[in-house]
Parts: structure tokens; sequence; C-alpha cells
């Protein structure tokens, strides 16, 4: 079942005055259902926020390639339990406005003038 869908079930039960009454538990399982995995996103975000700084401020106005980045950020990504992979991530997908991806074979990178 999709979220959306959960989120108006959940409304609507939630609006009815008497259901939890005569439904205990219902409404805390579709509560329950649409908050999974919140408090893994929760963690993952956070860890990206705390390897933010370290990507963009190694960037330069030289490209370089996420395999040269890691390796000068290494120490610091991986003590958040980051790895390459989430650092590649990051510069494809976060800070659009702080990072240029150059395409190639590899990608490179650089800090936005």
């Amino acid at each position: 079942m999709k979220k959306a869908t959960l989120e108006v079930i959940s409304k609507v039960l939630h609006d009815i005055p008497s259901f939890s009454d005569g439904h205990p538990g219902i409404l805390e399982e579709v509560d329950a259902e649409l908050n999974r995995g919140a408090e893994e996103k929760a963690a993952k975000a956070a860890a990206y926020e705390k390897i933010h700084r370290p990507v963009v401020d190694n960037l330069t106005d030289t490209p370089v390639t996420c395999a040269d980045l890691f390796s000068e950020i290494e120490e610091e990504v991986t003590k958040e339990g980051m790895t390459r992979h989430n650092v590649q991530y990051a510069l494809n997908n976060l800070w659009q406005d702080e990072i240029e991806k150059i395409p190639g074979k590899p990608n490179t990178y650089k800090r936005k003038a």
C-alpha cells in the first residue's frame, strides 16, 4: 500500500471520534506503518548533514573525482559511518547549489563559483 493511501486512511480514522473506542489498536497499527523507517531516515539525514562541510570544503575550482575527494576526507566521513558510495550519492543528489558535477568517465566535481 502506498504511503499517501495510508495517510488518507489515518486521517479519516482519526477524524471519527468513536473509532478508536470500538477498534483498539487499529489506529496505532496504521500510524506505526506510516512511521516505519522514520528513525533510520532521520539518522541517515543527520549523517549526511555531518559530512556536508568536509565534502564541500574540500572541493575547489579544480575538478576531482569522487575517489580522490574521498581519499582526502575518508577519516572524517567514515567516523560518521559513511562510505565512498554515500559521498558519491551526496555529490550527485545533495547540495547541487554548492557542487557542480562534470559528467564524464569518471564524473568529476568542483565547487560552484
